[in-house]
């Protein structure tokens, strides 16, 4: 059974940054196609951003490109989430989540194909 606990949010000014860690136990994160989602009150849970098992590739969802990044350190067992830039519409709270089966594009962007997930940590940013 694989265990996931993000960590990292907080209340942020508009423009302000965070960093989001998600620590896998119980299984190893370089065998896992890694994702974070988002989710606000009241909208469905969306796709922010996946890095493969190599933590070689990453994809993002088009609203944080350029702002966002993720990176893994397969040693710590621990995906991260650099978010700059942070908008008011940022706001939410953000999943990792772990999909054994190692999807690439554009199955990784679907929640549904993930197979654990973690508690969430939420994210505020103050206009």
């Amino acid at each position: 059974q694989v265990q996931l606990v993000e960590s990292g949010g907080g209340l942020v000014q508009t423009g302000g940054s965070l960093r989001l860690s998600c620590k896998a136990s119980g299984g190893t994160s370089s065998s896992f196609t890694m994702g974070w989602f988002r989710q606000a009150p009241g909208k469905e849970r969306e796709f922010v951003s996946s890095i493969s098992w190599s933590g070689a590739s990453t994809y993002y969802a088009d609203s944080v490109k350029g702002r966002f990044a993720m990176s893994k350190n397969n040693a710590r067992n621990t995906v991260y989430l650099q978010m700059n830039s942070l908008k008011p519409d940022d706001t939410a709270a953000y999943y990792c989540a772990a999909d054994l089966l190692q999807r690439g594009p554009p199955d990784n962007s679907r929640a549904y194909n993930y197979d654990y997930w973690g508690q969430g940590t939420q994210v505020t940013v103050s206009s």
